[in-house]
């Protein structure tokens, strides 16, 4: 699957990396992790509303593509820290662009919502 430049075309591989990042929960993780190296608990505690089953399969998918990555740091108890790969250090601008508009512009969103469901 390739796609020159066109990502409308089905058969795009381009779609599944948007398909990936796209997702709620990694839109607030990336952007977490660009702090720096974080632990399992310090993302749970960060990120309100995420439970610990669907923080564990998010870091894992974005471990599998390549986008964060596990680091064992070989103590007792166990010690995980998870981080950004090169490649996700060039999506913090955008998803931290995204995260502003969506701060900036709830209200308008929010009162667009209550007009149509108005109607």
């Amino acid at each position: 699957m390739a796609c020159p430049g066109d990502v409308y075309a089905a058969d795009c591989s381009a779609r599944d990396a948007l398909a990936l990042i796209s997702g709620k929960w990694v839109m607030l993780l990336l952007p977490a992790l660009a702090q720096g190296p974080l632990r399992n608990g310090a993302l749970l505690r960060k990120i309100d509303g995420i439970s610990q089953k669907v923080l564990t399969q998010t870091l894992r998918q974005l471990e599998r593509n390549g986008l964060v990555e596990r680091c064992d740091l070989g103590s007792k108890p166990l010690h995980v820290e998870y981080r950004l790969t090169e490649v996700a250090r060039g999506l913090v601008d955008t998803l931290s662009a995204l995260d502003r508009w969506a701060e900036h512009n709830f209200p308008a969103l929010d009162a667009a919502r209550e007009r149509f469901d108005a109607r």
